[in-house]
């Protein structure tokens, strides 16, 4: 009886300790960052597609499904790809007292590893040999456990979904050479991205998918890949809001 007793006890104490940490979805602000402007768009996809459009459209889409869940303080700290400095976006999100900062972005390659083709009587840059998400985390930024605990729950969750990382960001050469902090989940330390250092909020930056690899590039346009991305990023949202710590990921059932 006694032993019954204290099961009991522990399962209340556990219970109590789960609700204490459960998530108040409409309590949580989330920055989502599209990163870029119409002014200084980014990268070029190998269609010549601005890498600020599909930061934005993504943006928006994970912005829509995470109001869907419930996480009615989430909103952008930019619209319509207008002219904003870096700083002001890490300030707007502070403003609105963001717990989370995440800066959307679509990926290119250093110029000596890419190839030219014609496209629309243009050409263009492109590669067939580097595809796949990458996430940025800073030590200069506020909380940098947090930062790289989203980092993890996010790859996790990415990779949960058969999307693998690029490690080419970690190749020796000018432009690269990137610290990586873990291989299997595409994480990166770059304490110099000003959005990310200047965040006192946990931050992390993620580089989508490489737009100028030409098939990946349509697979980034695709309303079911870039439904999979956000649903990826709002679940990790979750993880993050209820406390979980990262579990081990793996690939399971990837064709």
């Amino acid at each position: 009886m006694l032993v019954a007793l204290s099961w009991l006890a522990l399962g209340l104490v556990l219970a109590a300790g789960s609700a204490a940490r459960a998530c108040d979805r409409a309590a949580f602000a989330i920055a989502i960052d599209p990163g870029h402007t119409r002014a200084s768009p980014g990268a070029t996809s190998a269609r010549g597609v601005p890498e600020a459009q599909f930061n934005e459209v993504l943006a928006r889409r994970v912005l829509t499904q995470l109001k869907r869940e419930g996480f009615a303080k989430a909103f952008l700290t930019n619209r319509n790809q207008a002219a904003i400095s870096l700083l002001d976006r890490v300030r707007r999100a502070e403003e609105r007292n963001a717990q989370l900062f995440v800066s959307i972005h679509h990926d290119s390659a250093q110029p000596q590893l890419l190839s030219t083709w014609t496209y629309h009587d243009r050409k263009r840059s492109y590669t067939v040999d580097i595809a796949g998400h990458s996430l940025f985390v800073s030590h200069n930024n506020g909380d940098t456990a947090g930062s790289l605990r989203f980092a993890q729950l996010l790859g996790s969750r990415l990779l949960g979904k058969c999307l693998t990382p690029t490690l080419h960001h970690a190749e020796t050469i000018p432009g690269e050479r990137r610290e990586v902090l873990d291989k299997k989940l595409g994480i990166y330390r770059f304490d110099d991205l000003v959005v990310l250092k200047s965040a006192r909020m946990p931050a992390v930056l993620v580089e989508a998918g490489v737009i100028v690899n030409r098939n990946e590039e349509l697979l980034l346009r695709s309303a079911d890949h870039q439904k999979k991305l956000a649903s990826a990023l709002v679940g990790a949202v979750v993880d993050f809001c209820e406390g979980r710590a990262p579990q081990p990921a793996q690939l399971s059932g990837c064709r």
